[in-house]
């Protein structure tokens, strides 16, 4: 590996991977375009087409979710972008015009998914539908989504950890990585012979995760108990692999007043509820299963009688 990168590569160098003028974005007649976004579109599009075959294989109205990706998309960047400035103001307080400039990253999954969720919500409020029912539906496009999404952070070289030397150690010039993210641990790893950052490359970890999680929930879907089951373990499943991942990333967006990693508390927040939430339903369904047991087998008593 060399000791000084070209200003465009990535390196894996424990992979004995180097890879040269990695874009940002390219341009078509004179306009450029980011990477980071049409990775992201290209995630909403397969997430879309998921999401309408899993509404097949349960009995529903596919047409219904081709209705609602409308609203849901467009507040879903909204909310993902007002979520990241708000918890990180200071950087963005002194140029409020580039909030608006979405196309270098920015924008915070949690952020996304709360408005998603209200989006969907509000749209079955109205519809008369079961909310419930779409959110299940609705978490295995979602999982894509973020499966896709994440490799956006990689064109944007942003989203990584702590300085590594572990097996998926990934390797950044220092002029392409913002400077508030490098931490001192890095620069003590780095010499006067060398240009470039060594870091955990947590967008693959977030990647990789959400991809197993989506595998498993898809295994699930026959064994559904209950509508809204998909979207607890969906809360859980992610909060727990974020609470992790989130600890381990220098760019994390703090709480005001805490100073805590707002994503890492709330994922953690996720879990606990998503655990309560399948515990009390669990319980109540087999109470309820057994009761029914019970007037079942009175009832014949009483017939035989």
């Amino acid at each position: 590996m060399p000791d000084i990168m070209g200003k465009m590569d990535i390196a894996f160098p424990n992979l004995n991977i180097y890879l040269e003028n990695v874009p940002k974005s390219f341009s078509i007649f004179g306009f450029t375009i980011a990477l980071y976004g049409v990775i992201i579109g290209f995630g909403f599009f397969l997430a879309l087409i998921l999401i309408t075959n899993v509404a097949k294989r349960t009995g529903q109205n596919p047409d219904t979710y081709w209705d609602v990706a409308t609203y849901v998309i467009v507040f879903s960047i909204i909310g993902a972008r007002l979520y990241y400035v708000f918890f990180a103001w200071d950087y963005y307080k002194d140029d409020p015009i580039s909030i608006l400039n979405i196309r270098n990253g920015g924008l915070a999954i949690y952020g996304g998914v709360i408005a998603g969720f209200l989006t969907a919500a509000i749209y079955c409020k109205i519809k008369k539908t079961s909310f419930l029912k779409m959110a299940d539906t609705c978490m295995y496009g979602l999982l894509l989504g973020q499966t896709m999404g994440r490799w956006g952070n990689f064109t944007n070289r942003e989203a990584f950890g702590e300085y590594t030397n572990g097996p998926f150690a990934m390797r950044l010039p220092v002029e392409m990585v913002r400077s508030g993210e490098i931490t001192e641990l890095m620069k003590e790893h780095m010499s006067a012979a060398t240009n470039y950052v060594q870091v955990s490359p947590t967008f693959l970890y977030e990647s990789m995760w959400n991809l197993g999680l989506l595998i498993l929930l898809l295994l699930y879907l026959k064994h559904k108990k209950f509508d809204g089951e998909i979207m607890l373990m969906y809360l859980g499943g992610y909060g727990l692999g974020r609470a992790w991942i989130e600890g381990l990333r220098t760019d994390q967006l703090i709480m005001h007043t805490t100073g805590l990693p707002v994503s890492q508390m709330l994922a953690i927040c996720l879990v606990i509820f998503a655990v309560v939430a399948e515990v009390v339903v669990r319980v109540r369904l087999k109470k309820a299963g057994t009761k029914e047991a019970a007037e079942k087998e009175s009832s014949e008593e009483n017939t035989e009688e």
